[in-house]
């Protein structure tokens, strides 16, 4: 892929915090709050409330002033979006029963999303990491790209989250490289140091002198032509999640970028499977924005 010449401003109009009012949901919150305020954007807090079986109606609807669960979720709602610090963020609360990617997968096409944020360990419990399977199906499906808070990043004590080192992790598959826009304009746009990452099969080590050169090369091209900042580029030997998660803690970075795979995708080439994707997202120490190719 030629260096780019110029770097588009990404917009983030319209962000959509999926919630379950866990402990990661606040953090993520907060996350998206910032996120917003510096591109003067809204946010849409959305929860899917699950179908609950009424034993004691079982055909007709419950009305909603006497439907207990509907309310407490209700509740639960406007308690979680009173704990966030808006300012002048503007925001919307929108709650619907249903799975939860079918309502949040709606919310998204409805509030034309430009961004989804979400927290990874909910009601589901930690072992089933990112809410269970919950966040990782948003970030496979969602057309737009995702920013989810991993258990360490929303344990991390913080202020107003700025991301000043952005960890681009890539493989040069088209697939990653649809993720190169945001975290060049991102990097732009907080004037942040933007360090390249390719995990390199496992090499010989008399071939690794030889593999560097060339793929530093390659990581090289992807800067664009008149740089606004000082890159880093960085060439790792190592399982590709492994290598990503060392070198974010390592250059202690506020945001990982990386691409993932549309469900049901060959994942023939890749170094980032889904399994990679999971491995970072879970485990990582700083937010992780995941876009679809």
């Amino acid at each position: 892929m030629p260096a780019a010449s110029v770097t588009s401003r990404i917009a983030l109009s319209n962000i959509v915090l999926a919630t379950d009012f866990s402990e990661a949901s606040k953090a993520a919150l907060q996350y998206a709050i910032d996120l917003a305020g510096c591109y003067e954007g809204k946010i849409v807090v959305a929860h899917a409330v699950p179908h609950e079986a009424y034993l004691s109606v079982p055909l007709e609807p419950i009305p909603v002033d006497l439907d207990v669960f509907w309310n407490r979720e209700k509740q639960s709602l406007a308690e979680f979006v009173s704990q966030g610090s808006f300012g002048d963020v503007p925001c919307e609360q929108v709650m619907r029963r249903g799975e939860l990617w079918d309502v949040i997968g709606d919310i998204i096409k409805e509030k034309h999303a430009d961004l989804v944020v979400t927290g990874t360990h909910g009601r589901h419990g930690f072992k089933k990491v990112v809410l269970g399977s919950a966040a990782e199906r948003i970030y496979r499906q969602a057309h737009c790209p995702v920013l989810t808070i991993g258990p360490e990043a929303a344990a991390a004590t913080r202020t107003k989250w700025v991301p000043k080192k952005i960890l681009f992790a890539t493989d040069f598959a088209e697939t990653s490289l649809h993720a190169l826009p945001y975290a060049l304009s991102l990097a732009e746009e907080n004037q942040a140091r933007l360090i390249f990452l390719n995990v390199a099969p496992l090499t010989p080590y008399v071939y690794k002198e030889v593999v560097t050169v060339n793929v530093r090369r390659r990581l090289e091209a992807l800067m664009p032509a008149e740089p606004w900042c000082t890159p880093e580029f960085v060439v790792g030997f190592n399982f590709p999640a492994a290598e990503i998660l060392q070198v974010a803690r390592e250059r202690n970075a506020d945001l990982i970028v990386m691409g993932v795979r549309k469900p049901g995708a060959a994942v023939v080439t890749s170094h980032l499977p889904w399994s990679t994707a999971s491995d970072v997202v879970s485990a990582a120490p700083c937010p992780v924005l995941t876009v679809r190719g």
